[in-house]
């Protein structure tokens, strides 16, 4: 039986192997950049940026959301950027509607031609996030996507999906999608007239 300490220590060296894998691929960076520079166009076109994601992924949502609309390392201006996330819609719709339609009736309420939806499902294969991904679409809201695996059904909506490849379970999926997120944050601060 391992020791305990090598328990916790196998989480971290498989991490590192999981970052090591997305690092050696450059299209990943190309992909950070692209996605990157749609939002600094949406924004500099007076246009907003919503996210969305379940569980943990809900959580990046928010905080992405936060890190644009609040602060990240620059003292700047605010950016119009939301969380799917309020609790009383939310469970406005779970009682009333479909759990499916959690996200996709928020695009359709305040989603507006230009915006960006962002999108993050481990998976991709969430159906509340396909719906969203579909009602953005017919919107004209481009989709920029954080998915794992093989992408899964979101991809085939996505204007950019970067693609976390790994065989995995969703916490080191995650982890790197968080590093990914403040990536495209920093990006935007650095490049974006602030």
């Amino acid at each position: 039986m391992k020791n305990k300490i090598d328990i916790i220590k196998s989480n971290f060296i498989q991490a590192q192997g999981y970052l090591s894998s997305f690092i050696n691929d450059s299209n990943n960076f190309v992909k950070i950049e692209n996605a990157a520079n749609l939002i600094i166009s949406a924004f500099t076109d007076k246009k907003k940026l919503i996210s969305c994601g379940n569980g943990g992924s809900m959580c990046d949502a928010m905080h992405l959301a936060q890190e644009l609309s609040g602060n990240f390392k620059v003292k700047r201006r605010p950016l119009p950027a939301i969380a799917i996330s309020d609790p009383a819609y939310m469970s406005c719709v779970l009682n009333d509607y479909d759990s499916e339609l959690i996200f996709s009736r928020f695009i359709q309420s305040i989603g507006q031609s230009g915006d960006i939806l962002f999108a993050i499902s481990t998976s991709g294969n969430s159906k509340n996030i396909i719906r969203a991904a579909e009602i953005a679409r017919k919107k004209k809201i481009k989709i920029i996507s954080l998915t794992g695996n093989n992408g899964g059904d979101l991809a085939k909506f996505s204007d950019i999906e970067i693609r976390v490849n790994q065989d995995s379970f969703s916490d080191r999926i995650q982890e790197i999608h968080i590093k990914i997120i403040h990536s495209i944050v920093n990006y935007i601060e650095i490049n974006m007239n602030l």
